[in-house]
């Protein structure tokens, strides 16, 4: 069964995806609108995460994805000990349609991982797919700059 994903981080570099998840469609860009881009994770390795955010967008990439894609990102994105599962709803050709993206759990005394700024080829690979897709890098950037305070 075939459903949509949301990608905000890695995952939106095709290159990358190509060999993580090859029969993976990729079927455009769109906005999640209540959520912020964060680098969240520990000083020895940051990662994208997204954040509910009243008032704030994070671009994302919008994939199809069968159970074998789904079990491939699951390894990769560490569920469900890093990361979780969310439901969301984003606008796809025009229509509001549901669809899966990982959100970052706390850590392991349950507090929200920490701002940390990412490794420069993690960023650089993200950044990518952002043009890839023809989107405005601001909100990567305004994450990037976060991550430095």
């Amino acid at each position: 069964m075939k459903k949509f994903y949301l990608a905000y981080g890695s995952n939106m570099n095709v290159q990358h995806m190509a060999l993580l998840c090859p029969t993976a469609k990729f079927l455009g860009a769109s906005e999640l609108s209540g959520w912020k881009l964060n680098f969240r994770g520990s000083f020895s390795a940051a990662y994208a995460t997204v954040d509910p955010t009243p008032g704030d967008n994070v671009p994302v990439v919008i994939w199809e994805i069968s159970s074998t894609n789904e079990d491939a990102l699951d390894r990769y994105e560490g569920f469900p000990v890093l990361y979780k599962k969310e439901v969301v709803y984003v606008i796809y050709n025009g229509k509001k349609v549901e669809a899966m993206l990982y959100v970052m759990n706390p850590d392991e005394n349950g507090n929200r991982r920490p701002i940390c700024e990412p490794r420069q080829y993690y960023y650089e690979k993200i950044a990518k797919g952002y043009v890839h897709a023809g989107l405005d890098l601001k909100a990567l950037r305004q994450a990037l700059t976060e991550s430095r305070q």
